[in-house]
């Protein structure tokens, strides 16, 4: 059993920053560094057999390799990341495919409002179809203008908008249309279902508390 949440209530929250105003959400520690944080191996690819499924309740599921991709419409994005484990970093870059851009060339028309992330290792996570859909989400192959590292997620990772960044799921494999929502890997295991860090919606159940410090012990770019 995974109790990571249970492991973070140790000890504050660090206190507001006012020089940030409303842009560093509570109880967040700003970050030059790019703290690496995942479970399990770093998977290792060959782009000639990778790919990207979409599936669920769609008409026609689709499976994209990583040229099908790169032909698509690309995008730059430049936005806010935030961890639940208490750091955030500012004008993070990347480059790649919004869900948009994809869903249109495909021609696809979701009927649901719910999607699932699959990712390896036998990794999920749920998502609103309305986040993936929000102009600071893409599907991301470039973090600061050059190829995503394997740590960070090659060859392809979620970038969720103003959600904790364990919903922007590295090694991406499927995106999957579901009828109703339903609790991915971390959320069946104490963490909150929409992750929103303006609100602190850290975990599920009671407040935990969480230490301000956990993921300085991490390497980090």
């Amino acid at each position: 059993m995974h109790n990571k949440a249970a492991r973070l209530r140790k000890s504050r929250s660090p206190k507001a920053d006012p020089l940030f105003g409303e842009r560093l959400p509570p109880g967040q520690v700003l970050t030059e560094r790019f703290p690496i944080l995942h479970e399990g191996a770093v998977p290792d690819y060959d782009l000639a057999t990778w790919s990207l499924r979409l599936f669920g309740s769609i008409d026609n599921p689709v499976e994209l390799s990583y040229a099908d991709l790169q032909a698509l419409p690309q995008r730059q994005l430049t936005c806010d990341i935030h961890c639940v484990t208490r750091w955030s970093k500012f004008d993070t870059r990347w480059s790649g495919v919004h869900v948009q851009d994809l869903l249109q060339a495909l021609d696809i028309q979701p009927p649901t409002a719910f999607v699932m992330a699959h990712a390896d290792h036998d990794y999920q996570t749920n998502l609103r179809l309305e986040d993936l859909l929000h102009p600071d989400s893409l599907l991301a192959t470039h973090y600061d203008g050059q190829p995503l590292t394997a740590q960070h997620g090659w060859p392809l990772r979620l970038v969720v908008a103003g959600r904790y960044f364990w919903k922007s799921a590295k090694w991406l494999r499927g995106l999957e249309f579901v009828a109703e929502e339903q609790a991915g890997f971390w959320e069946r295991n104490g963490f909150h279902l929409h992750a929103d860090p303006f609100t602190e919606q850290r975990f599920s159940g009671d407040a935990l508390d969480i230490t301000e410090d956990a993921w300085r012990e991490k390497d980090f770019d």
